[in-house]
């Protein structure tokens, strides 16, 4: 197959997924090209994860040090805190371009070849590469589509950037309104919910669904409610859909309720956040040529070896990874699956293990998980015939978190009664998003909590939380 095709490997999309799977294709020796449309990094380092948890990071520091009763409590005494808006939405612009330059750096130092366009499959194992100028052909023995994601904006909701506006408009951190809608309480909602708090905002909560956090467990969705949202300045619309909402000044926001879809208010605020998610980027990708078509949601199937497939079965030579599988967004997810599509490439059988892959919001204090929820975990054991049962363990009882003030905690562990087998953790509180790993290797080898238990935790530590917790299910 030498020199029959201009590459081994041509990846469509350089986010942190595609940049993923480039740098272990050159590792494992195929000639690899990447194509992007747009800036280097994707979504994760230009608009997503980078920027904001820098934006996390600087208004984290005012809210602790606003907190006169919790540093009283320290024996720290502080004058007025003041911060300066324009310099933090520097700080995280300034990493994004710091992290965006060192990601197109690490691909050009390894031998990829960087081609800007708008990639297409222009048939099997074909690509063109368009820009205003130009077209170009490209052939590749294998071809990968790794194109994201972008906002999803519901029907009904008007978009004008400046005051209704998605995350990618937020992370500029452009104005700080008064008084902000946000449209949605997962996690892009709610690491913004922490960033404008923080800043003196005051938020309404608009959630569709029954509950508030539907996405997280449920014991950690309580109690992440009474410490993140109900003493700060935010209130909340559960079970209310935001129907209508027109941009300006003020933003008017139409509110039915969720099941009939009548109006049941209209508020004005001064701006709008609308953070209902995300839908893949797979629109004119040219997938048709080969005669794949994505679901009514535009996702592509795959396989757990990141093979596209048509009608069950896969396409040769044709892999799909991250955000446009719709698998699990997340970019940690994507450049796992990189990896994984690339080792089949190879001739080395591997798959995803979806279940050992961590999740984390990066609020004060953060919420993780890796694994089953409870609900998932009882829906698993009737299919299979097993019981499960559930261990928990409180920041308030361990040192480190005393020590810090900041005992505001939880972590619930998941497991089979029969073998013990992990199925899941959940953690809020303080560095939740570092303890998580912990537990993510251990579902990762299906660990028991009876051989967790004798695992040696340093003291005094975060981490015996989980260790506490696996103590608690071992004598269970």
């Amino acid at each position: 197959m030498k020199g029959k095709f201009d590459y081994d490997l041509v990846i469509i999309g350089a986010g942190v997924g595609g940049h993923g799977a480039a740098l272990h294709a050159v590792s494992c020796g195929l000639k690899t090209a990447i194509i992007e449309a747009a800036d280097m990094g994707g979504t994760c380092v230009n608009r997503g994860c980078i920027p904001s948890k820098a934006l996390l990071a600087a208004s984290g520091r005012v809210r602790d040090l606003r907190n006169a009763e919790h540093l009283k409590a320290l024996g720290i005494n502080v004058g007025a805190v003041d911060f300066d808006r324009g310099a933090i939405a520097d700080h995280a612009n300034n990493m994004v371009t710091k992290l965006r330059g060192d990601l197109t750096n690490s691909l050009k130092r390894l031998g990829v070849d960087i081609i800007q366009g708008w990639g297409q499959v222009v048939g099997k194992q074909k690509v063109s590469v368009k820009t205003d100028k130009m077209a170009r052909a490209i052939s590749a023995k294998d071809i990968m589509i790794s194109t994201g994601s972008i906002p999803w904006v519901p029907p009904g909701i008007t978009v004008d950037g400046k005051t209704v506006f998605t995350s990618d408009d937020a992370v500029k951190l452009d104005w700080l309104p008064n008084w902000i809608a946000i449209i949605g309480s997962g996690y892009i909602g709610l690491e913004f919910s922490d960033i404008y708090t923080a800043l003196g905002c005051e938020i309404t909560m608009i959630e569709a669904l029954d509950n508030l956090m539907p996405g997280f467990d449920p014991d950690i969705a309580k109690l992440a409610q009474r410490v993140l949202i109900a003493p700060r300045d935010i209130e909340t619309h559960v079970g209310v859909l935001a129907q209508k909402v027109t941009p300006g000044s003020p933003v008017v926001i139409e509110l039915a309720d969720m099941k009939t879809k009548e109006v049941i208010d209209i508020i004005e605020v001064d701006a709008c956040l609308v953070a209902t998610g995300r839908i893949p980027a797979t629109k004119n990708l040219g997938l048709e040529s080969v005669g794949v078509e994505p679901d009514r949601r535009g996702f592509l199937a795959v396989n757990d070896k990141m093979e596209v497939l048509v009608n069950g079965e896969p396409v040769p030579h044709l892999w799909a990874i991250g955000d446009a599988t719709g698998r699990m967004m997340l970019a940690h997810a994507a450049s796992a699956q990189g990896v994984v599509a690339v080792e089949n490439i190879c001739g080395r059988s591997r798959e995803v293990d979806y279940r050992s892959i961590p999740a984390a919001a990066f609020t004060h204090p953060e919420i993780s998980y890796v694994g089953l929820s409870e609900p998932a975990a009882q829906e698993l054991a009737t299919k299979e015939g097993f019981t499960i049962k559930t261990a928990k363990t409180y920041f308030k009882g361990n040192s480190k978190a005393i020590a810090e003030g900041e005992t505001d905690g939880l972590a619930k562990v998941i497991y089979r009664q029969d073998t013990g087998e992990l199925l899941g953790v959940h953690i809020f509180g303080i560095h939740a998003s570092d303890l998580i790993q912990e537990a993510a290797n251990a579902i990762a080898n299906r660990q028991s909590v009876h051989t967790l238990a004798f695992v040696v935790h340093a003291h005094p530590t975060l981490s015996e939380v989980l260790d506490e917790a696996y103590k608690r299910a071992a004598v269970a």
